[in-house]
């Protein structure tokens, strides 16, 4: 028996209907708001992994052409691999659904969201959150739920809109999920907009939920599957005691390393240490429980010492950025390059410029045929964290750190009508020791200024830590490997010296209370404007258009004459970008666009440009090319695509018996028009250019 449930939520109708559709699946939803529609499942395999030590859960969305009635473009027809935006969705419904079960369930859990229906009226990124976590709720799966998630901008009066429209997007752009009483997941692009601004949007979101986790919570109630049993994983007591002993007086040694590969070494030695020592006879089921309490012990002794001591692993104040080195122009052929280094991260940052032709094309339910002007990719190679592995193309992690780079400086962009280029931003990782994603920021913001895009502010970046326990909790600035891998939260801010204009928090526990969120926001930005100052430092604002950089010229024609520039068969602008080694980028208004790598190449476009569309203009001398011979005369093309007829009476002054004596196909001569027609055909002269002399 179906049920269907509605809840209004910012002055839009959610409705959910469950028990109808995949009723095989562990729980189902159809979530609709407007003529958008999301089918959402889950579903998870019967017994735990054997071995495992990570939540095997995998969040995959879809965005179906025929949701939105259109066909996929390329020669199979059919939806391929999860384009970008597909994969950061998945990635923002994964991030607040995996800290929501208990540590101790290792189940392989599958959350599928399908966009089966859309039409613009409502983002179906947040219905899928929504309906994962009411799928879930309903579930026999461990759950702690309820969860929901909303997207917040801002309207002409700097008003909060939940489902926001594309123009109410443009100062803000956030995604929060939550729980009750706790922030749970932010992903944010804003323009320059301050802290306390991002906190009250945040608020706002979390207020509007509450209708979504009554519901969610009434529907548990009402045909929720009774919940699996999870055992917590407890070690035993009796080991644990044994580790702690071993370890008392050496831990803090080894942990106190300051160099992220011997701080490794060393802790590797002393694990395996402590297993020779209280595991003699080399039981394998001992020797995994040790390991176990090794990495429990480790971690608990240094969030102990951050929450009572003030200290971090690598001895600095909670707030202390690690040194900043920055340097630009290190590659010589690139527009513009950048290496940026704080404490053992480091990030290249590498800037290309190029034509409009080279915008990214972009297909999807969302948009059709949209050209994206300016790109960021991010590049984290194994070498960057002394590892040997297999390089594949970029993971989920390599397309979200690269997404919110790329928004926290789309921010600053010049407009295109100031700057026409197409901007490809590359990050090439080549040391990671904690938020090299923020080290992205930094690098490709200088790398663009040294290339000469004419950016409103440069850009930092910071990622923030919490160690967070009880009533006691610290934040933690410009966060180590160690330190995101042990606490309980990775907050990344993005922004000038103006505001934010990018973030994304994860947080591994139930939830972040308000205050948390104020402090780590307010420090990040203290942590901020220290590296804006170092990066200054180095390059003060943008430099003059980098030499290797294309060069971008225009010439404005009628726009009647935009057929003749392209040519029959686009004939005129293959050879023009041929002969001249230009780009050619067409308007319709009839502004050409000229990418040239110099000024010579693009006066010849300018100059070739110009032939094509001035007219024909009688008594002038032109040097033709002959494209056909017949008894009668030659057909001679004294501009592309422009042909008249030398008549054999106008070939030479003298008698002329046969015209090949003359004129041969593909000689070139030197003709004079004298007269168009009323069918405004052209009459030539060799005979009168020949007294005349040279073209004019």
């Amino acid at each position: 028996m179906s049920l269907t449930k509605t809840v209004q939520i910012g002055g839009k109708e959610y409705k959910f209907e469950l028990q109808k559709y995949a009723k095989q699946a562990a729980g189902s939803v159809m979530v609709s708001c407007g003529g958008t529609q999301v089918l959402v499942t889950v579903c998870a395999s019967s017994s735990a992994r054997e071995g495992q030590s990570f939540f095997p859960l995998t969040v995959d969305y879809f965005e179906k052409f025929y949701a939105a009635g259109r066909i996929p473009g390329g020669f199979f027809k059919r939806e391929a691999k999860p384009t970008e935006g597909e994969t950061l969705t998945a990635r923002c419904i994964d991030r607040p659904l995996r800290p929501s079960f208990p540590k101790s369930y290792m189940c392989d859990t599958h959350v599928v969201a399908t966009v089966v229906s859309h039409d613009k009226s409502a983002h179906p990124a947040s219905l899928a959150t929504i309906g994962a976590s009411m799928a879930l709720m309903i579930s026999d799966l461990p759950f702690d739920g309820p969860i929901a998630g909303l997207r917040v901008g801002m309207n002409s009066n700097d008003e909060f809109v939940i489902d926001p429209s594309e123009a109410e997007l443009e100062k803000l752009d956030l995604t929060v999920a939550a729980k009750p009483g706790a922030v749970l997941m932010v992903e944010a692009g804003a323009k320059f907009l301050s802290e306390e601004k991002i906190i009250d949007a945040i608020d706002f979101a979390h207020k509007e939920m509450e209708p979504l986790f009554d519901l969610q919570n009434e529907l548990r109630k009402e045909i929720g599957k009774p919940k699996r049993e999870v055992e917590a994983s407890e070690l035993p007591a009796d080991v644990y005691a044994e580790a702690e002993s071993f370890l008392k007086g050496k831990l803090e040694d080894a942990v106190a390393v300051s160099e992220k590969i011997a701080r490794g070494k060393t802790l590797k030695a002393l694990s395996k240490e402590m297993r020779a020592s209280l595991n003699p006879d080399g039981d394998a089921a001992k020797a995994e429980v040790l390991a176990d309490c090794f990495d429990k012990i480790k971690s608990q002794y240094v969030r102990q010492m951050v929450l009572n001591q003030d200290v971090r692993m690598d001895g600095r104040k909670l707030n202390e950025i690690r040194h900043i080195a920055c340097e630009t122009n290190v590659l010589k052929k690139a527009h513009g390059s950048s290496l940026f280094t704080r404490g053992e991260t480091q990030a290249l940052g590498v800037i290309t410029l190029g034509s409009s032709d080279d915008a990214q094309r972009m297909d999807s339910i969302h948009f059709q045929d949209y050209h994206r002007r300016f790109m960021l990719h991010y590049n984290f190679p194994p070498f960057s964290v002394g590892e040997a592995r297999p390089m594949r193309g970029p993971g989920r992690r390599e397309i979200g750190h690269g997404n919110l780079a790329q928004r926290a400086l789309e921010q600053v962009l010049p407009d295109k009508e100031e700057f026409g280029y197409t901007i490809r931003a590359v990050s090439e990782v080549l040391e990671s020791n904690g938020s090299s994603s923020m080290a992205t920021v930094c690098s490709c913001s200088m790398a663009m200024m040294q290339a000469g895009v004419p950016i409103k502010a440069p850009v930092a970046g910071i990622a923030m830590g919490l160690i967070h326990e009880g009533d006691k909790y610290q934040v933690l600035s410009d966060i180590l490997g160690d330190e995101d891998h042990l606490g309980d939260m990775d907050f990344k801010v993005c922004g000038t010296k103006d505001g934010i204009t990018a973030l994304q928090m994860d947080i591994k526990i139930s939830g972040l209370p308000r205050e948390v969120l104020v402090k780590a926001l307010h420090q990040a930005k203290d942590g901020r404007l220290h590296i804006l100052e170092k990066m200054n430092a180095t390059i003060a604002g943008t430099s003059e258009l980098s030499d290797n950089a294309p060069r971008i010229f225009t010439v404005k024609v009628d726009p009647s004459k935009i057929r003749d520039v392209i040519g029959p068969g686009g004939k005129n602008i293959k050879r023009i970008t041929a002969e001249c080694g230009v780009k050619l980028d067409i308007g319709d208004d009839g502004m050409i666009k000229i990418v040239a790598p110099s000024t010579d190449e693009a006066e010849l476009a300018k100059k070739a440009i110009r032939e094509v569309v001035t007219e024909p203009e009688v008594g002038r001398v032109y040097l033709g090319t002959v494209i056909k011979v017949m008894d009668f005369g030659a057909f001679v093309e004294i501009k592309p695509g422009t042909e008249g007829l030398v008549h054999i009476s106008q070939l030479d002054h003298s008698r002329v018996e046969k015209v090949e004596d003359v004129a041969k196909e593909g000689d070139e001569m030197m003709v004079k028009l004298i007269e168009i027609d009323k069918l405004g055909r052209l009459k030539l002269s060799r005979k009168e250019a020949l007294a005349q002399g040279k073209p004019n």
